[in-house]
């Protein structure tokens, strides 16, 4: 009679350990949770602009934005250096692209991914928008190299099936062909390219949707080492401008960033803050392209930024975390 008492005893308390134990777990997630999205948040269902465009229009950015005609030797598209198909992440995986010329540009070519959420384009900042943006690279000479908005339209308007497919997307417009609207629509197919992963799944409520050492990586990220200062909102970057070299100058000297736009001395070294959101897709890392892996991108981080040095690992785990905001759609 003891003995058996004794065993379920044991039992009882084994259960109740348990229970206790989870429970704590279970609190803790839903702190993290908390956490993530007052600081972060999930990405929204449409970017700024989306509510103007049209399925025709969509339709039409899409060919431009594969169309080889836009650059000056029929070479060239926007997916040449931003490739979105077989579940690439918006790059092309290069440190600097080759233009239609051959000619390499001076920076990484950032991610199209989500690029609209972003407050501005490019890496300096230089472009307040999509449409702008797309505006920049086709009369670039280092990139698509035509001469002149003229020459751009002229050859377009040539092909039987654009002057279709503008007057569809641009019906209320006497002359639908023009530079501006070509970048509207490329802009409109870009406004559809948001991505959805595990992190936000997380975030609406999934605990299950990070495991162990990934959970542990986003308490590191957000709270030993406080990264979402810089990396915060639903792209976990994007919405501000930080210098590259807080605690310690980086290693590359020669790009002034900002302050070729600015000139600004104050904006020396200062670059858009990356958005971390398929950041596991998106190598070689930085503004130039420099590192390959990310386990580096995320030491490199920690030493110039915040004056640390992290353990192994804590690396592997933020690295782990980090992962969880690829794209479900390109895994």
């Amino acid at each position: 009679m003891k003995k058996r008492f004794f065993i379920k005893t044991i039992t009882i308390f084994c259960c109740l350990s348990i229970f206790l134990f989870c429970g704590e777990d279970n609190k803790k997630d839903k702190e993290l949770l908390k956490q993530a999205n007052e600081s972060i948040g999930v990405l929204p269902d449409k970017m700024p602009g989306a509510e103007n465009d049209t399925a025709k229009k969509i339709e039409l950015g899409k060919k431009l934005y594969f169309e080889n005609r836009l650059s000056i030797n029929d070479s060239q598209s926007c997916a040449s250096c931003h490739k979105i198909d077989e579940k690439l992440g918006g790059v092309d995986n290069l440190q600097f692209s080759p233009g239609a010329k051959g000619s390499l540009g001076g920076r990484n070519s950032p991610t199209v991914l989500n690029a609209g959420f972003h407050m501005a384009q490019f890496w300096d900042g230089r472009a307040k928008d999509l449409k702008e943006q797309a505006k920049g690279p086709i009369l670039n000479p280092v990139e698509m190299a035509m001469p002149n908005e003229k020459a751009v339209i002229d050859k377009i308007s040539a092909i039987a099936q654009y002057q279709a497919l503008f007057k569809e997307a641009f019906p209320d417009s006497k002359n639908p062909i023009t530079y501006d609207n070509l970048a509207e629509a490329i802009a409109a197919f870009e406004r559809t390219l948001i991505t959805k992963d595990r992190f936000d799944d997380f975030q609406k409520g999934d605990l299950k949707a990070l495991n162990t050492d990934e959970f542990e990586g986003l308490n590191l990220f957000m709270n030993e080492f406080d990264c979402t200062q810089c990396h915060d909102g639903p792209l976990l970057g994007g919405n501000g401008y930080e210098k590259m070299g807080v605690e310690k100058a980086y290693k590359n000297q020669k790009d002034k960033g900002r302050f070729d736009v600015t000139k600004d001395k104050d904006d020396m070294f200062v670059f858009k803050v990356a958005s971390l959101r398929n950041i596991a897709l998106t190598r070689p890392y930085f503004h130039d392209g420099s590192t390959i892996r990310l386990e580096d991108a995320v030491n490199t981080m920690a030493d110039i930024q915040l004056g640390i040095t992290l353990s192994k690992e804590q690396t592997d785990k933020i690295v782990k975390f980090l992962k969880t905001l690829t794209d479900k759609d390109r895994l």
